[in-house]
């Protein structure tokens, strides 16, 4: 492998890792818009201390995001969002429990979060280099 194709290479890594580090910031922001709703969310999930956990998760993966994004402490950002994204992913999103005629919106919740996962992995293994 030449020099130039290494630089191109790292070039696309860390455009991959700032598309994945902004997208999950601005994802988990959106839940400060409507802080009542996603409290709500999780109470209805059965989370314990929704008023506290919910802005807590939200809080960390906008950090967990931007330390993506910035490759700051990447390897504390990105196990932070691989921890986050698979305990919510099997728990709130958990469509195989959902009513058959009412599954949609967690079962598009649930491979939306696997594929962010997928993307974390990724860069936590990068992280570990």
């Amino acid at each position: 492998m030449t020099e130039q194709q290494d630089d191109g290479g790292a070039s696309m890594s860390r455009l991959g890792r700032v598309a994945l580090g902004l997208g999950l910031a601005l994802q988990a922001s959106e839940d400060f818009r409507d802080l009542e709703g996603a409290v709500e969310y999780a109470e209805s999930e059965g989370v314990p201390m929704p008023s506290v956990l919910a802005p807590l998760g939200s809080g960390t993966m906008v950090s967990a995001g931007l330390g993506i994004a910035l490759w700051k402490l990447p390897r504390l950002a990105t196990g932070a969002a691989a921890t986050f994204l698979t305990v919510v992913t099997l728990t709130m999103h958990d469509f195989w429990n959902d009513d058959p005629d009412d599954r949609s919106g967690d079962r598009l919740a649930f491979f939306g979060n696997l594929a962010m996962l997928g993307g974390v992995l990724i860069a936590l293994r990068e992280a570990w280099r």
